[in-house]
């Protein structure tokens, strides 16, 4: 575009060149925002995790104190109880350093209380030759002290449809589950922590937060709106006044 343009048409590539500049530079700074957000969360879960650890008592009953559990995610908690093996769920396409296998969750009746909780125990490889093969699992009998995190209910992957049954499973619902059992589930699960025992390994995967690419996203922006300005500057005031110039 020369400068001999109509007024109007330099006034509206004006317009729409503000507009860019202020769209993508509002988007940068959003991305910087959720950024700043997920930080935070991820400080607070750490400084959640570095509290003083909680015994099964604070967790309530099951028909109330909800609320209290949810407070509690990631805190650190020694669980004593019994544990339930008939009811133990081995999760499946559950990955650990890379590989594939199950989860396995056992429900723990703890002491005093009487309350259940599922314990996310640790990881097993699968077997490749029989998809229906449960992996070697040894459940103590009697008292045992469990330690971990406060985690919430297993999120879920993709499913095929339809209810699950049996102790291999894509997703466990906490309603089924409740209903299949007949036990009083918590709404909550303890994340089992310590070196891997019981045929069980407990690397658990750190959730990334996300940041480096907020940060990334934020970056693009930033740079797309420098770089509407900088066309803006070349081809309506730069290359105009070159031309101006005499030969």
């Amino acid at each position: 575009m020369t400068d001999k343009a109509p007024v109007w048409q330099r006034w509206l590539v004006l317009g729409m060149a503000a507009m860019g500049v202020a769209i993508t530079f509002s988007l940068g700074l959003w991305q910087l925002g959720r950024a700043a957000e997920k930080t935070d969360l991820q400080n607070a879960k750490q400084q959640l995790s570095e509290q003083v650890v909680l015994d099964g008592r604070s967790l309530g009953s099951a028909e109330r104190d909800a609320l209290q559990r949810q407070v509690l995610i990631h805190r650190r908690m020694t669980l004593k109880g019994q544990w339930l093996p008939t009811h133990t769920v081995f999760l499946d396409n559950r990955q650990m350093n890379g590989k594939p296998g199950f989860f396995a969750l056992t429900p723990l009746q703890l002491e005093g209380t009487g309350a259940v909780v599922l314990v996310q125990r640790g990881w097993a490889q699968r077997s490749f030759t029989d998809r229906t093969a449960l992996p070697a699992l040894l459940t103590p009998e009697g008292q045992v002290e469990v330690q971990g995190h406060l985690a919430p209910w297993p999120s879920r992957l993709y499913d095929f449809g339809g209810a699950e049954t049996g102790p291999i499973r894509q997703n466990l619902d906490l309603t089924a589950y409740r209903q299949a059992t007949g036990l009083n589930v918590l709404e909550v699960t303890l994340l089992q922590s310590g070196a891997a025992s019981e045929g069980l390994l407990r690397e658990w995967p750190v959730v990334a937060s996300g940041v480096e690419k907020h940060h990334g996203y934020a970056f693009q922006w930033f740079g797309l709106s420098g770089l509407i300005a900088l066309l803006y500057v070349w081809f309506q005031i730069v290359q105009p006044r070159r031309q101006k110039r005499p030969a």
